[in-house]
């Protein structure tokens, strides 16, 4: 990892992380009724947002802000649990911004740059150098610190993040055209036919969401959106292609600070905005060397670290032995002669003798029945799966029963289980 150092010091000493976690995230349909997409559960103990936030407090960020707002009470609980370690005596803070109305009572968050906007007299209180805008939701590790230092060297108006991505899979983002020293010419939003990076004709720079900004420029950005007619008040349809044609605004590459322990071969950042991409990100960590290595101990994933007991396996007669093969198992779980493979289990799980459970993804605080049979689902927290209830090996039905995606992979949620019941 690259030494870090500003003109005084490390660069994020001065920054302020704001991250933007209002977002529903409705293409993981039922799993976001209750919860916004940032306070989804991932792997085994962790939220979505806790990888942003990680992500700040390792680069050396103590200054944080996150803006909630779609179903935000399970957010919010959790960033009070989990987050609450920052001490004002040691120049740190740590914000949670609903939307309060605070500029306009006639509105809340109307989009992400004003989510920013409607908290700009919290941030100026604290006169951070700089602004790391983060989106909440994507799973990565990265150090912010590096793209601070571009940001500078460079004389930036913003930095914006950037994954490499080939051409044909960046119709769906906001793609960055560029020049031989990273300058963006042009920012097009989900273009049929991506811009090219150069010398690269099959790849584009797909934009992360991620933004440096100097303090004072993002703020006469905002006021200047805010009084703009018809501007839809986002980062990525206005501010940001305001300043790339007014301004100087440069890619950061995500392969320059993405951080990799020995374990990592490749850059790894995923969008788990999907059941089936939620499904296949949880379901990785179980390989033999999964493509995120959670056990990081020089980048830990901070979180609410849950008091649980130990995970307990128990049974061992033929047919109803308590045993997990390639898999994960949190605290508090027991596996009560059940069999359990290439599965991930959050914290609290229950599985009761004689239940088979193959390639799934289940929630904190699930009880499986006796002689149940669960392939290739997600299955939602607190569900009570009755006894002899089979998934995954009949299609049709399972379709009728629940939601299946396209890849095959079933969510369950306890209102459809009381469903079967009715």
């Amino acid at each position: 990892m690259a030494e870090r150092s500003g003109p005084s010091g490390p660069l994020s000493r001065t920054a302020m992380a704001y991250v933007l976690a209002g977002g529903r995230g409705s293409r993981l349909i039922e799993l976001t009724d209750r919860r916004a997409k940032p306070a989804v559960y991932f792997g085994g103990k962790s939220r979505i947002i806790d990888f942003a936030l990680s992500n700040a407090l390792n680069s050396g960020i103590r200054r944080i802000g996150v803006a909630t707002q779609y179903k935000a009470h399970s957010l919010i609980r959790h960033l009070q649990r989990g987050w609450n370690f920052f001490r004002p005596e040691r120049n740190e803070s740590f914000d949670i911004l609903p939307a309060s109305q605070r500029v306009s009572e006639d509105h809340w968050y109307e989009g992400t740059a004003d989510a920013v906007y409607q908290n700009i007299d919290i941030i100026r209180d604290y006169e951070p150098r700089h602004i790391v805008i983060l989106a909440g939701d994507h799973i990565y590790k990265q150090d912010y610190e590096l793209m601070l230092q571009q940001h500078c060297e460079q004389g930036a108006d913003v930095t914006v993040g950037c994954l490499e991505v080939p051409r044909k899979d960046a119709t769906g983002f906001g793609v960055m055209h560029v020049d031989t020293d990273d300058r963006i010419i042009d920012f097009v939003e989900k273009p049929k036919d991506p811009p090219a990076m150069p010398g690269r004709p099959d790849m584009a720079l797909a934009s992360m969401g991620i933004y440096v900004f100097d303090t004072k420029f993002l703020f006469d950005q905002l006021e200047r959106d805010a009084a703009t007619p018809g501007s839809s008040r986002d980062f990525g349809k206005d501010i940001i292609p305001y300043i790339v044609k007014h301004g100087k605004a440069v890619a950061h590459h995500f392969s320059r600070s993405c951080v990799r322990s020995s374990k990592e071969a490749a850059p790894y950042w995923r969008d788990v905005g999907t059941v089936d991409a939620y499904w296949e990100a949880n379901i990785d960590l179980t390989d033999v060397v999964p493509d995120l290595d959670l056990y990081d101990r020089e980048w830990p994933i901070w979180t609410y670290g849950e008091i649980t007991p130990p995970a307990k396996f128990v049974h061992d007669e033929e047919g109803r032995r308590g045993q997990a093969v390639s898999s994960l198992v949190s605290g508090g779980c027991i596996v009560s002669g059940a069999n359990l493979r290439r599965s991930l289990l959050f914290t609290g799980v229950r599985l009761n003798s004689y239940s088979h459970i193959e390639n799934a993804v289940i929630l904190p605080y699930v009880d499986v029945g006796r002689k149940s049979t669960l392939r290739n689902v997600v299955v939602d927290r607190g569900v009570v799966i009755p006894e002899g209830l089979v998934v995954g090996e009949d299609p049709v039905l399972d379709a009728q029963r629940f939601r299946r995606t396209e890849k095959g992979i079933c969510l369950i949620t306890q209102p459809m289980i009381d469903r079967l019941k009715a």
